[in-house]
C-alpha cells in the first residue's frame, strides 16, 4: 500500500509540473505570435518602391542631352549613354500621419527628391497638411509622375521656369471625401521658399496655388481642367535692374535696388480629357502659362542656387506651354505621342530686334515637335522611343541664332518599376 501511494503521488505531480510547464509554454507560443502580428502589421505601414530609367540619346551637334557630358567636338553629332532616373522611395504610414523620402541614384551622384511628411484631418477628412521638399501645386505637368509620363521630359517652360519641379515649404490641401459631390473640386495652396530643392537663401516666402476639378461622364469620358498661381520675388544682388521700354531693356541704376525683390507671377490653366472607345484610351492634355520672370542677360530661369544672385536684373513677360495627344491601339500595349510645347521667355520682344538695345539670346523663343512610341512591355517594364525636333526664333544680330541651329534629340528609354 505504501508503495501504491507513493507511486499515486509521484503520478499526482509529474501532471501538475507537466500542466504547468505546457501553461507556460502556451503562454510563450502566445506572447510570440502577438509579437508577429504587431512586427506584420508595423510591416505594413512602410512602403517601398522606385523605378531605374536607363537611356541612349542621340543629338545633332547644338543639341543639349540629359545624360552624360557636352558634345565634345561641336562639328559632329554625339550620342551618350546614363542614368536618367534611379529612384528610391520610402513612404511609413501611420494613422492620420505619413512620412516620404525619396532619393534619385545616378551615375551623377546622390540627389534628394522628396522630403516631407502629411497630416490628415480625422473629424471631417477634407484638409491634409504637407511640409517638407515636395512638388510644387502649379498645374498638371509638374506633379505627373516621371514613371508615367508619355514624353521623355517636361516642357521647356517647365524646366525653365520651376527646375527640379520640387521647393521647400508647406502647403493645405482641400477635397471632401468621395462620398461627395464636392470631391470633384481641389484646393492646394501653400508657401515656398522659391529656390528649388536648395537651402534656403532669403527672407521672402512664395504663394503657390491650384484650384483643379475633374468629371467623369459614365465609364468613357474624364474631364478635368485647373487654374494656376504664383506669386513671389526673387533676390536682387546688383544695383542694375533692366526693364523693357517698346522694343529695348531699360537699366534702372540704383544701390537701394541691391537687396529687394523683383516681382515673380505666374498665371496657369491646364486642362485633360480621357476618352475610352473602339480604337482605345485616347488622352489629350495642354497647358498654357503666361507672367512675369526676373533672370539674368543669360538665361531666364528660376532661381535654384545655394548662394543669392550677384548678376543684374532682367525683368521679362513670358508665355508658353504644350499640348499632347497620346493613343493607345485596343489590346496592343502600345501608345503613340505627339506633343508641341513652346516657351517664348520675352514676348515684348521677337526675331531681328533680338540680339540689340542690351537684349541677348535669352530672349530667343523656342518650339519643340515631339513624336514617339511607348511599348509597355509587362507592368513593370517600359521601353520608349522618342524623338524631338527643336526650333529657335531666328535673328542676323546673334551669329548662333541666324539660323535654326541643329539640335534635335533622339531618346531611347528603357524602365523598369518596382
Amino acid at each position: 500500500m505504501k508503495k501504491l501511494f507513493m507511486m499515486m503521488c509521484c503520478y499526482l505531480l509529474s501532471t501538475v509540473a507537466f500542466a504547468q510547464n505546457e501553461q507556460a509554454d502556451s503562454n510563450l507560443l502566445d506572447q510570440r505570435i502577438t509579437q508577429i502580428e504587431e512586427e506584420i502589421k508595423a510591416a505594413k505601414n512602410f512602403k517601398f518602391s522606385g523605378y531605374i530609367q536607363t537611356q541612349f540619346q542621340y543629338g545633332e551637334e547644338n543639341a543639349s542631352l540629359k545624360v552624360g557630358g557636352p558634345n565634345e567636338n561641336k562639328d559632329n553629332h554625339f550620342s551618350r549613354i546614363g542614368i536618367r532616373r534611379g529612384r528610391l522611395k520610402f513612404t511609413y504610414e501611420k494613422g492620420i500621419v505619413a512620412g516620404v523620402f525619396q532619393i534619385d541614384a545616378t551615375e551623377k551622384g546622390l540627389g534628394l527628391k522628396d522630403a516631407y511628411l502629411n497630416i490628415k484631418d480625422p473629424w471631417l477628412k477634407s484638409m491634409s497638411l504637407k511640409a517638407g521638399v515636395f512638388d510644387r501645386p502649379f498645374g498638371y505637368e509638374i506633379s505627373y509622375s516621371s514613371s508615367q509620363r508619355e514624353s521623355p521630359e517636361r516642357s521647356t517652360i517647365f524646366q525653365t521656369l520651376f527646375p527640379e519641379e520640387r521647393d521647400l515649404g508647406l502647403m493645405l490641401t482641400l477635397q471632401a471625401p468621395k462620398s461627395s459631390p464636392w470631391s470633384k473640386l481641389k484646393l492646394e495652396a501653400g508657401l515656398f521658399a522659391g529656390n528649388g530643392i536648395k537651402m534656403e537663401t532669403d527672407n521672402r516666402k512664395d504663394f503657390i496655388g491650384h484650384l483643379s476639378v475633374n468629371h467623369t461622364i459614365k465609364d468613357y469620358l474624364k474631364i478635368g481642367g485647373g487654374l494656376s498661381y504664383y506669386y513671389g520675388g526673387v533676390y536682387q544682388g546688383s544695383q542694375n535692374v533692366y526693364s523693357m521700354n517698346n522694343d529695348a531693356f531699360i537699366v534702372n541704376k540704383d544701390s537701394s535696388n541691391i537687396g529687394k525683390y523683383a516681382k515673380r507671377e505666374y498665371f496657369g490653366v491646364d486642362f485633360q480629357l480621357v476618352a475610352l472607345s473602339k480604337m482605345g484610351t485616347t488622352k489629350l492634355t495642354s497647358e498654357y502659362l503666361m507672367g512675369t520672370q526676373p533672370g539674368s542677360n543669360k538665361d531666364s530661369k528660376s532661381p535654384n542656387a545655394a548662394t543669392l544672385p550677384t548678376s543684374d536684373t532682367y525683368i521679362r513677360k513670358f508665355n508658353g506651354g504644350y499640348v499632347m495627344l497620346t493613343q493607345d491601339f485596343g489590346n496592343l500595349p502600345l501608345i503613340g505621342v505627339i506633343k508641341y510645347d513652346w516657351y517664348n521667355p520675352n514676348r515684348q520682344i521677337s526675331k531681328d530686334k533680338i540680339g540689340i538695345n542690351n537684349t541677348s539670346k535669352s530672349d530667343i523663343a523656342f518650339n519643340t515637335i515631339g513624336m514617339g512610341l511607348l511599348w509597355k512591355a509587362t507592368s513593370s517594364i517600359r521601353i520608349q522611343a522618342h524623338y524631338d525636333i527643336v526650333r529657335n526664333e531666328v535673328t542676323k544680330n546673334i551669329a548662333d541664332y541666324s539660323m535654326n541651329r541643329k539640335d534635335n534629340v533622339f531618346t531611347l528609354r528603357f524602365q523598369y518599376k518596382f
